[in-house]
């Protein structure tokens, strides 16, 4: 694994400029790992030996933000882009398990690299000393293992949401978690309790958009049946049934996969059929049905999206796909238009994957012909709107104003009317023009 770390000019500046002046200091963190992995840096976070102060007096020409000068922290600003720099630092005890009580700043880059989550994350890197990797991390990358820096009780301990984050980066990168790493997430997941909802979500997100989010979902169900419960029922639960191969996590979990990375359509995914279990029967021939899942599935998912605070829409697409997660979607163009004017055509694309997506995750029979159904939907759907159909109010000719002129008072009943005609419409017994839908509407009034 080649050294190609190339960091922008002003943030090479900040660190030539804060070694001239007798201090060391490197990039560390998340820029150096994506570099030794060649991918893009989002961030170019420096730390050095010089104190928040000295910083400040070294770089008093410059724009100066102290967005975190209480934990060594001083922004440097080129160009409207902050370049974070951090003063090597030891941290006191985790009393609330997610921040140090107080930070002690150390001379040695040693101590500020051993105080880190991952040893993926522990590595620094200047162009005078070159990598600085005290821990593996380098040799981490190469194994693509996670893996906690020094003991990693200890380090969860400290906070707790360290473990959703091991195994984010996990997912995204597509690696696996050491061994002493992975026992320390399946017996201290409890301790995620402690942290709030919306980082838990925050880290959910990057998690379900990662490549190795299938994986990640089933190795450790049961960190997530612990975030999210009703997902708990669903693991091992055999359905029983013809139409499916899988238990109802598996499912959920492979229906994730299949899906494109948007992290509310596979947060969709991984909670459509969790209401299985509740709603499930099996009949005389030991055939297993769970009718009314749907309905059960979007309650439990409201739930969640509840414990998460999860934003507002996001949620509504989750309910959404979750409840009518396999309605019917005939191919006709009367059936089309009706899909359309319930959902909107963003939704109704979105449901259509869906279906691919849960149909991907089921039998054998049923998944060779997925790909295939999905296409014709799109095929199908795409050459009706083409055409430019009515399937809204708005694509109506006419307008409210239009029957009030008529006679027609503004209420309810004008609502019914323009809904009447436009179900016309779409049904193809009325012409969408000025003309018709009045004389229409006349003739509703007056009937």
């Amino acid at each position: 694994m080649d050294i190609r770390i190339q960091p922008p000019e002003e943030a090479l500046y900040i660190v030539n400029t804060l070694q001239s002046c007798g201090y060391s200091a490197s990039f560390v963190g998340g820029c150096v790992r994506d570099s030794l992995l060649e991918k893009v840096p989002k961030d170019w976070d420096i730390c050095t030996s010089a104190l928040p102060e000295e910083i400040r007096q070294v770089f008093s020409g410059r724009k100066l933000l102290d967005v975190g000068i209480k934990h060594g922290t001083v922004c440097i600003v080129f160009d409207h882009v902050p370049y974070e720099v951090t003063t090597y630092r030891v941290d006191g005890d985790y009393t609330d398990h997610r921040h140090p009580d107080d930070v002690h700043f150390v001379g040695d880059i040693r101590q500020d690299l051993a105080r880190r989550d991952f040893t993926v994350n522990a590595m620094a890197w200047n162009p005078k000393d070159g990598l600085i990797d005290l821990f593996g991390g380098r040799e981490d990358l190469k194994k693509k293992a996670i893996r906690c820096v020094g003991n990693p009780r200890d380090r969860f301990d400290e906070d707790a949401l360290r473990i959703l984050r091991a195994l984010r980066f996990a997912s995204t990168y597509d690696f696996t978690l050491d061994d002493a790493t992975s026992d320390a997430v399946h017996t201290l997941y409890p301790t995620l309790d402690g942290i709030s909802a919306e980082r838990i979500w925050q880290e959910m997100q990057k998690l379900l958009l990662g490549s190795g989010a299938g994986r990640i979902l089933m190795d450790y169900a049961d960190v997530f049946a612990h975030i999210m419960p009703p997902l708990k029922p669903c693991i091992g639960f055999d359905q029983r049934t013809p139409f499916h191969k899988y238990d109802v996590y598996e499912h959920m979990i492979r229906s994730v996969e299949a899906c494109p990375k948007d992290s509310a359509i596979r947060l969709a995914m991984l909670l459509h059929d969790c209401g299985k279990p509740q709603a499930f029967t099996m009949d005389s021939k030991g055939i297993g049905h769970a009718h009314g899942h749907q309905e059960k599935s979007a309650m439990f998912a409201e739930g969640v999206l509840d414990r998460l605070k999860v934003d507002g829409k996001t949620r509504e697409t989750v309910l959404d796909l979750v409840r009518y997660h396999d309605i019917s979607i005939r191919l006709d163009r009367k059936s089309l238009l009706s899909r359309l004017n319930r959902f909107g055509e963003e939704r109704f694309r979105q449901l259509i994957l869906v279906h691919m997506a849960d149909d991907m995750a089921k039998a054998d029979w049923i998944r060779e012909n997925a790909e295939k159904e999905y296409k014709a939907r799109c095929d199908a759907l795409d050459a009706l709107l083409k055409e430019k159909p009515c399937y809204k109010l708005s694509d109506l000719a006419i307008r409210g104003g239009d029957l009030i002129r008529l006679g027609m008072k503004p209420g309810p009943e004008m609502g019914q009317v323009l809904s009447g005609l436009l179900n016309r419409v779409m049904d193809g017994t009325l012409e969408n023009s000025r003309e018709a839908l009045l004389q229409a509407a006349q003739e509703d009034m007056h009937s």
